[in-house]
């Protein structure tokens, strides 16, 4: 469906005459525009994307909406004003988990014809939850990237480099193989610092017997990718072999039963499950992945409180875990796509437990 008229459709079952798009994810993919800066506005009746000089050539290029330049003599609050008088429309629809209360504050005050104000995130964030077959190239090209730079960092990895210079590695592995940005900040965690799942890269250096999470992510025409690895620089112990096993078969088990049918929050048991009859259900405490589009935490969430039923073409992470404080932490991450009869994962990196 266009997407202009997918809104209207939304805008019409929200029972609202006009929805306002501010957040940069919603604009991309609803508008086509990769700016990021700038609103969208629809009604029965327009289709408007708004922005500045900067922007309003490549916005006219991306995007099939009618695009308004605002300036000085053409400010953005009488450019929406006139729209909403134009169109009779005064119920605003807004996405209520990205406006902050600043600026809904601000839209309040500037439009005073508005009459009814009415959340809409979950209606705009819903479509994008089943990728298009164009959405799912893009995000299988960027895990790829990522499949690419790990297999480039493996010959620079050594004892001595610090968990600062790995990350830079990746990053500059990421970019040299193709990448237009990073999706989030770099995780490279060893040795003790490794049972803390988003730790921040440090200055501590790596040492013989230190097992490296490593967890990354790279643009790729706006898109994102997550992948995690972690491997020993030289030779784990047999508490590490095993710890790496319980998490690698757990992750397993996702790939094999994962389908389309399931409620996530049973995909996310099945993991837990199995890692807590192991002994060990107290040391992973974070859910077993999420979906990943254009922002890297999207809808839904494989956890133990959403109820989404899983459907053909979401992408969610795999992505169990091990954290031993004060020992060492174990997570391996994928990326996968619900097929028509179960899933499908986006790397291909190893997974089996690689001494360095």
């Amino acid at each position: 469906m266009d997407k202009k008229e997918l809104l209207r459709n939304i805008a019409a079952k929200s029972d609202v005459d006009l929805i306002l798009i501010t957040d940069p994810f919603s604009l991309r993919y609803y508008t086509g525009f990769r700016g990021g800066e700038g609103i969208a506005l629809v009604t029965p009746a327009s289709a408007v994307l708004i922005t500045d000089s900067r922007y309003t050539e490549a916005a006219g290029k991306e995007s099939d909406f009618e695009v308004i330049e605002y300036n000085n003599s053409n400010p953005l609050f009488d450019i929406i004003n006139g729209i909403m008088d134009k169109d009779q429309a005064f119920r605003i629809g807004i996405e209520d988990r990205s406006m902050t209360y600043s600026d809904f504050h601000k839209y309040r005050q500037m439009l005073k014809s508005a009459k009814l104000w009415i959340a809409l995130d979950a209606a705009l964030l819903k479509p994008r939850q089943i990728k298009s077959p164009e959405e799912i190239a893009t995000l299988r090209k960027a895990e790829s990237i990522g499949d690419k730079a790990f297999s480039d960092i493996l010959n620079i990895i050594k004892p001595g480099m610090t968990e600062l210079e790995v990350a830079m590695e990746l990053e500059y592995a990421m970019k040299k193989n193709g990448a237009n940005g990073f999706s989030f900040d770099t995780i490279a965690a060893s040795g003790l610092n490794s049972s803390m799942p988003h730790a921040i890269p440090s200055e501590k250096k790596i040492e013989n017997g230190d097992f490296l999470t490593m967890d990354f992510g790279c643009l790729y025409d706006g898109y994102c990718s997550d992948m995690t690895r972690t491997i020993c620089v030289g030779k784990a112990s047999q508490e590490q072999k095993d710890v790496y096993q319980i998490v690698l078969d757990a992750h397993l088990q996702i790939l094999e039963k994962m389908k389309p049918g399931m409620v996530c929050k049973d995909v996310d048991s099945i993991a837990r499950s199995y890692i807590s009859d192991k002994g060990y259900g107290a040391y992973f405490g974070h859910g077993l992945g999420h979906s990943v589009g254009l922002y890297i935490h999207e809808s839904p969430a494989l956890n133990t409180r959403d109820m989404t039923i899983l459907r053909p073409g979401m992408i969610e992470t795999d992505e169990p875990g091990i954290y031993l404080p004060g020992k060492f932490g174990v997570r391996i991450e994928d990326m996968c796509l619900i097929t028509e009869d179960g899933c499908e994962s986006l790397a291909s990196s190893p997974k089996e437990l690689i001494e360095l």
